[in-house]
């Protein structure tokens, strides 16, 4: 109020003029403004709409660009890499691999080259521990605007993959323990009769005393007792493979490291030594710490790291070495060294991925590195891989110690 007058606030039809409001102007203009707020709190809806849709997929989603930048990520992505952290922008290679070039198995590359939707599996240190993610890679074309976009989907089948692995290695063990309480009957009964008989012929030696030279007595003597030595010995591979064959439920006990690679070692003594190329160098440490396992399972990856040590070697000269060492305070470890082929670094990560294999159709189906790496899990230790193409691998399971 200024001067006993009353201010009235300016409207638009003052600032338009009244002539163009008869004319109707005015009208219309407010009627492009309620269809204006109409539009933007649709598009408004629409927006939060796909946001909740996004949001409530499970898998990781993220849009690149040509060059593998982060434009867009969903809630899930950020869940997994946290929130309110500067994501976008950054190479998706330096967040899943923490390197300064793009991942050889990367569909995106293919996607925007093919202009098709492509697939691949990987695996990803993820927070301390690998997850095995399936990527479907599929390009997009923004009409009216430069360079093309590429959405990933990246669905986290870690567990899945652990849970098939277990029972095809629970199957495999199934036919391994029918097939061995087979043999064990099969091969203990001609076993008796040849130790019965050996044995027999040991008694029947003192009665020949003076009946026949002291030389070819002493030459029986010496042949039954090989033969007695060779039996107990086989009867003691043919008890290894039914412990193999028929794991009891996981049992953790106090265990010494060191007898266990001795057992796993005789029983894949043919094996290692039927190639002549092949040397086996062994040097465990004899003051190793003591720890609490369940004894079959660390012989089942003791056996699978040697035998893949062998295969590495493929006939060729070469050496596989063992060692034991106490790796710290807490743990102790066990490395099992060859000479072979070494691993390439595009498949280095694939390792522990259940399934996945390099040796042909016969040799293996993929599931004895998985199987070691969730046995290790059990026991909360770590395995380590290293390797160079043509000189060798060096696995290193770690696993710690009893505490008292």
């Amino acid at each position: 109020m200024r001067g006993g007058m009353v201010m009235t606030p300016t409207t638009l039809a003052d600032l338009i003029g009244i002539e163009h409001s008869k004319l109707g102007f005015f009208q219309e203009l407010q009627h492009t403004i309620e269809e204006l707020k109409t539009s933007s709190q649709k598009s408004e809806n629409q927006r939060r709409e796909i946001a909740a849709i996004l949001d409530g997929i499970t898998d990781i989603m993220m849009v690149l660009s040509e060059d593998l930048r982060i434009i867009a990520v969903n809630h899930e992505f950020e869940q997994l890499f946290g929130k309110g952290k500067q994501h976008k922008g950054k190479y998706c290679y330096t967040l899943f691999r923490d390197t300064n070039a793009p991942c050889p198995e990367c569909p995106a590359f293919r996607s925007l080259s093919t202009n098709k939707v492509c697939k691949e599996t990987a695996i990803f240190r993820i927070g301390n521990r690998n997850r095995q993610f399936e990527m479907i890679a599929s390009p997009v074309k923004i009409p009216d605007q430069s360079g093309n976009r590429v959405l990933i989907f990246k669905r986290d089948v870690t567990l899945e993959k652990e849970y098939q692995a277990k029972y095809y290695q629970a199957q495999k063990m199934a036919t391994v323990g029918t097939l061995a309480t087979g043999v064990a009957h099969e091969v203990n009964n001609p076993l008796m009769a040849i130790s019965g008989f050996a044995e027999g012929i040991q008694r029947r030696l003192s009665k020949l005393d003076g009946q026949i030279p002291d030389e070819v007595i002493d030459d029986f003597a010496d042949c039954t007792g090989i033969i007695l030595k060779e039996c107990n010995r086989c009867q003691e591979i043919v008890r290894s493979l039914l412990n193999f064959g028929h794991p009891r439920s996981s049992v953790f006990t106090v265990v010494f490291l060191n007898s266990i690679i001795r057992e796993t070692i005789d029983l894949l003594g043919f094996h290692l030594k039927k190639s002549t190329n092949l040397t086996l160098n062994v040097t465990l440490q004899p003051e190793l710490a003591l720890i609490k396992a369940d004894e079959p399972q660390l012989k089942q990856v003791i056996l699978n790291l040697l035998t893949n040590a062998s295969d590495a070697l493929d006939g060729e000269v070469g050496t596989i070495t063992v060692n034991t060492f106490h790796k710290n305070d807490d743990m102790i470890a066990i490395e099992v060294k060859d000479t072979g082929c070494g691993i390439s670094a595009d498949i280095k990560d694939k390792l522990f991925d259940p399934f996945f294999t390099t040796k042909p159709v016969g040799k293996g189906i993929g599931i004895g590195l998985s199987t070691c790496y969730n046995i290790v899990k059990e026991h909360k230790g770590e395995i380590e891989v290293t390797s160079e193409v043509g000189k060798g691998s060096s696995f290193i399971v770690s696993l710690p110690i009893q505490q008292d």
